[in-house]
């Protein structure tokens, strides 16, 4: 798929783009809603899109944004349980240093998430210095 450069993404790319299930989005319409013919996983969106987003984020001037979408389209193949975990594990006090980078190696070796793991590396550093971290021998 060539990366889409205008919103609103259904018009610049919703025959290319899918949702978590495969389906087009741009059969994604009221009238499929009405006669019960989507999943759940047509309603979740697929790691695809939100890159597509973060590029119209970036060409926008909205960098931060862009960074954003760019991270969550990693985490669209970690099951959401996993992912809920994951966010107890970033809470202040809650890990120590070492079940941070713990974390981190697990997103990029499991799940090929490496923005992910820089961001949770980069939060391992900041709880150090600001005394966030839960001790290791707890």
């Amino acid at each position: 798929m060539s990366e889409p450069v205008h919103y609103p993404l259904m018009d610049a790319a919703g025959d290319e783009l899918r949702a978590m299930s495969g389906r087009p989005l741009n059969t994604l319409t009221d009238d499929a809603v009405d006669t019960e013919r989507l999943t759940i996983d047509d309603l979740q969106i697929s790691g695809d899109t939100l890159r597509a987003q973060a590029t119209i984020a970036r060409q926008g001037g909205y960098p931060q944004l862009a960074a954003n979408l760019a991270r969550a389209a990693e985490l669209t193949v970690v099951p959401n349980a996993e992912v809920l975990r994951m966010y107890e594990t970033l809470r202040p006090g809650r890990s120590s240093y070492a079940e941070l980078i713990a974390l981190a190696e697990r997103l990029e070796r499991e799940y090929n998430a490496p923005q992910n793991a820089a961001f949770v590396r980069e939060a391992a550093e900041v709880y150090q210095q600001r005394g966030l971290l839960r001790p290791a021998d707890v």
